[in-house]
């Protein structure tokens, strides 16, 4: 199986939330693999950057060309650069590829918390990235060290109009709920209109939106797709930022994939939602929070309750007195406390049909059903639910009867 791999230039990140070290977990939830160039080392945290150490340019272009020299590399990220010096030489570097691999230019100059990661020299330097950028994706503060214009629409139409790349500005420094994203080319202006989500834990948006980016442009998608989606994936990593440190915090983007798909051009349908329909509401939604899931809607007028299950796939019930339950279906809860979590709820009064039993499918499950009379499964497959012996193309064995 073939999977992009993707080159990112950028300096670490000691606490994990921006950086190679957010490009990595970006790249990575996504379904592609990453490859990196560090060109610095920072302490840093969710309060600030303490303290700098620019890798030798030397050593940036050797990363840079053992990496080229071994992998098939689908696109190229390119975040903080470290030195004036440094950005000039990746420039040439990546120039001697005349266009054959997408790069996306994230000019990192300010962290969040407001510390400068380059000098007056090293913004200058920028401009040699972007001649050979894909796309450069600068926030209105960048712009604005970038080209002197105190209006950022203004400049990113001078930075294209010098250097030929798109810009993507990004607006998450405006003030107000609405923000807008635009992507400014030479002859058009798309614009993405959204709402601020109100949250401190925002380290690292930029890196994650770049080389979610890449990795998207990496698979062949095109290039408004590409930041649409990658959009959507800094958006739910806000949403489920887990207020890490006690400044900015991280994203959170363990359960992101279900939401914006793989970095695969042809993406298969997503299985992340499945409703059942019951009769009694009350009690519907009572069961289904005693095995463990999260309701995160709850409409009684409407009769209809949504959770969400482990991995971030959604599970709703829709109520009528009227209406048909069949045994033509079950539900499938898979639990990695199997026996515990049924010895538990049947200890609660959860009538079970048989506890945990193995089948010669290889699962292990338990199964009893809901108010409503709809068959519910709890199991624990492992690696045998995708991956049994007998998976097509990959084992000689029949699937047991």
């Amino acid at each position: 199986m073939s999977i992009p791999v993707i080159l990112t230039i950028a300096g670490s990140d000691s606490g994990g939330g921006a950086g190679i070290q957010a490009d990595v977990r970006t790249i990575t939830m996504l379904g592609a693999h990453p490859t990196t160039a560090i060109t610095a080392i920072t302490a840093q945290n969710t309060q600030g950057v303490s303290a700098v150490h620019p890798v030798p340019a030397e050593m940036v272009i050797e990363q840079i060309d053992a990496v080229l020299a071994d992998f098939d590399v689908a696109a190229i990220k390119v975040g903080m650069t470290g030195s004036a010096f440094t950005t000039r030489a990746i420039a040439d570097r990546l120039k001697q590829l005349d266009g054959k691999i997408p790069i996306i230019v994230d000019p990192v100059m300010v962290t969040t918390s407001g510390v400068a990661l380059a000098d007056e020299a090293t913004v200058e330097a920028m401009g040699a990235l972007f001649e050979i950028a894909t796309l450069a994706t600068p926030n209105m503060p960048e712009v604005v060290s970038l080209t002197g214009e105190e209006d950022p629409i203004a400049g990113a139409l001078q930075l294209v109009g010098k250097h030929g790349s798109p810009v993507l500005l990004t607006g998450g420094h405006e003030e107000g709920e609405a923000l807008a994203d635009a992507l400014i080319e030479d002859d058009n202006i798309t614009s993405w209109q959204g709402t601020r989500i109100e949250t401190d834990d925002d380290h690292g948006t930029g890196c994650t939106l770049s080389a979610s980016i890449a990795t998207f442009i990496g698979a062949g998608i095109g290039l408004n797709e590409s930041i649409d989606r990658a959009r959507m994936y800094v958006r739910m990593g806000l949403h489920e930022a887990p207020g890490l440190g006690q400044g900015h915090g991280p994203l959170g983007l363990s359960k992101v994939r279900l939401d914006v798909g793989e970095a695969v051009k042809s993406t298969p349908p997503r299985l992340n939602q499945l409703t059942v329909t019951g009769i009694d509401y009350d009690k519907m939604v009572e069961f289904y929070k005693k095995i463990g899931l999260k309701q995160i809607i709850d409409s009684p007028d409407n009769q209809y309750a949504r959770f969400e299950t482990g991995g971030g796939a959604t599970f709703s019930v829709q109520c009528d007195p009227d209406a048909p339950t069949a045994e033509n279906f079950a539900v499938y809860f898979e639990c990695d406390d199997l026996d515990v979590r049924v010895e538990r709820l049947a200890r609660e009064g959860l009538p079970f049909e048989h506890g945990p039993r193995a089948q010669p499918w290889m699962w292990r499950e338990a199964r009893l059903r809901d108010p409503a009379g709809n068959t519910v499964f709890l199991y624990k497959a492992g690696e045998n639910r995708r991956f049994p012996p007998w998976r097509i193309g990959e084992g000689q064995e029949d699937m047991p009867g």
